[in-house]
C-alpha cells in the first residue's frame, strides 16, 4: 500500500466520503471520484479501513474501570455540570447565564447506588454456586 493510499484510508474515516478523502489524500479533484471508487473496491484498502475503524472503536469504548472511576468521582461530587440560571438585573428585566456547579445530591446518590450494585453491597439474596452430582443407574440394577 502506498503512503497516498494509507492517507486515503485515514481520511475516509473522517466523513466516509470517498471523493473528499481522495482529495484530502492528495489525488486530483478532477479524478477524485473515480479514484475513490477504484480504491474502495480493492481488498487491501477495504481491510485497512476496517482495521482502522475497529481500532478507533476499541479506543472509544469505556472500560469497566473507567466507568467505576467516573461513578466514584460523581459520588464524591467531583464532577461539575453547566446549568442556566436567570438573574434579575432590575426594573423587571432578567438575564440568563451559564454557571458550573457540582452535580446534585440525587445524582451523587444514584452514582453510589450504581457502585453498590456493581459490588453487590445491597443484595438480600445470597449467591450460591453449587454442583449437583448426576447419578445414572444402569438397566437391571435394583437399589433398596
Amino acid at each position: 500500500m502506498t503512503p497516498k493510499q494509507e492517507k486515503f484510508c485515514v481520511e475516509y474515516l473522517v466523513d466516509l466520503n470517498g471523493t473528499q478523502a481522495a482529495i484530502r489524500a492528495g489525488y486530483s479533484e478532477k479524478t477524485a471520484n473515480r479514484i475513490a471508487n477504484q480504491l474502495l473496491s480493492k481488498l487491501d484498502i477495504k481491510n485497512r479501513i476496517k482495521e482502522l475503524r475497529e481500532r478507533e472503536f476499541d479506543n472509544s469504548i469505556a472500560t469497566a474501570k473507567e466507568a467505576e472511576a467516573f461513578l466514584a468521582k460523581a459520588m464524591r461530587g467531583e464532577i461539575e455540570e453547566e446549568v442556566i440560571v436567570t438573574e434579575g438585573v432590575g426594573e423587571g428585566c432578567s438575564e440568563a447565564r451559564i454557571i458550573k456547579k457540582s452535580i446534585s445530591a440525587k445524582d451523587r446518590i444514584k452514582a453510589a447506588e450504581l457502585i453498590g450494585k456493581r459490588n453487590q453491597l445491597f443484595t438480600d439474596k445470597v449467591k450460591i454456586d453449587s454442583a449437583v452430582p448426576i447419578v445414572i443407574i444402569g438397566e437391571g440394577e435394583v437399589y433398596d
